[in-house]
């Protein structure tokens, strides 16, 4: 047997690893608007020429557009097709950074304080938002209780919506072990304390077991920034979430035009195959029709797809885009080509981390 081959060491160099930041740094050149709704005033972030075709987003309990989206929007294959488009990043009331704290209301919305929305009310607020843009159309982009919310508005308007990717979705109404969870979460969050016990389930809410175990540093990122989450106002966010009811969607029968109770839009569900959503999304997708829903198991990966392998998933929101008609020259060659005139570029990127980054595996679409 052939002997191995000698490899030999000649020298070892050190880097410091860059930091990295969930500030409000990349969403520097976007430009934020207060929009008023039914539900109060509503932050939103524009990214991008208005005059382009409308991606809106929407983020998970616990975030915000800066926490949620600064990094994968700022990816380098994102950028390039983000061109094409104008995003509007929308925040939950009380979400956004900096946010004072809501006074909760004891019935209803008089005097005695805000109450907070409910989520078909948070889906009236994303009506609120296309409305106060002149939007004609979008395509929603969605991320756990955001991708709920956004459902919810392509039910009551499907004429609005041309399609959604859905990051982590769950269609059913809180499960009794969620609701212990999220409740014991809410006690202690209006309280006005962010505990150890908080802390762990938003992590494992955001990641998995298998991440939070794995990516450490990723993970420190996050839990550095938990500590400076308004906790009165993200009781109230878990609130909604919790009492969530189901979407109630139903598959159309084969060769049935009755669409009553399904999603009409194209839709792109995407789940990393080690997340803590995964049977949720499944079982979203076998209640979706067939014909217009794909089902993208991410592999390797954990809860928060769009930190762990964002090139993937901008590899799988440039097919959904271009499966609507957009971008359609934009090619995987010319994603190559962008990313080697980034490299030729002396900029000042987003700080990333040096471990746990994207892999190369290959996606795994599924219909269903």
């Amino acid at each position: 047997m052939a002997s191995p081959e000698e490899i030999r060491l000649f020298t070892i160099s050190s880097e410091i690893p860059e930091t990295r930041s969930l500030h409000k740094t990349a969403f520097s050149e976007s430009q934020e608007q207060d929009v008023p709704t039914e539900y109060g005033i509503i932050k939103v972030a524009i990214q991008g020429n208005t005059k382009k075709p409308a991606i809106i987003t929407y983020h998970d309990i616990g975030l915000n557009h800066v926490t949620g989206f600064q990094n994968f929007f700022h990816f380098t294959d994102m950028v390039v097709i983000l061109e094409h488009f104008c995003v509007y990043h929308i925040n939950a009331p009380g979400q956004d950074d900096g946010a004072l704290p809501l006074i909760q209301g004891k019935i209803n919305r008089q005097k005695d304080g805000y109450v907070y929305p409910t989520m078909d009310q948070l889906a009236d607020t994303v009506s609120a938002t296309v409305s106060y843009f002149g939007l004609r159309s979008v395509i929603g982009f969605g991320v756990g209780a955001g991708a709920n919310v956004l459902a919810r508005y392509a039910l009551k308007n499907p004429k609005k919506v041309e399609g959604l990717a859905l990051i982590n979705p769950d269609a059913a109404q809180c499960g009794w072990v969620e609701w212990g969870y999220q409740k014991f979460n809410s006690w202690y969050l209006k309280s006005g304390n962010l505990t150890q016990y908080t802390e762990d389930y938003l992590l494992w809410h955001w990641f998995g077991r298998a991440t939070k175990d794995s990516n450490t540093d990723l993970v420190h990122v996050y839990r550095q920034y938990i500590k400076t989450i308004n906790p009165v106002n993200l009781a109230l966010l878990i609130d909604s979430y919790c009492a969530r009811s189901d979407l109630k969607l139903k598959r159309p029968s084969p060769g049935s035009q009755d669409k009553t109770g399904s999603l009409r839009c194209n839709c792109m569900l995407v789940v990393g195959d080690h997340g803590p959503l995964v049977d949720e999304a499944v079982d979203m997708n076998s209640r979706m029709d067939p014909a217009i829903t794909t089902l993208v198991k991410l592999q390797d990966c954990g809860g928060m797809v769009l930190e762990e392998a964002p090139s993937k998933l901008a590899e799988s929101f440039r097919l959904f885009l271009q499966g609507l008609g957009y971008i359609p020259l934009l090619s995987q060659a010319k994603l190559v080509e962008a990313r080697e005139k980034h490299k030729s570029i002396p900029t000042d990127p987003l700080p990333t981390l040096t471990a746990g980054g994207d892999n190369d595996d290959s996606l795994f679409p599924t219909n269903c």
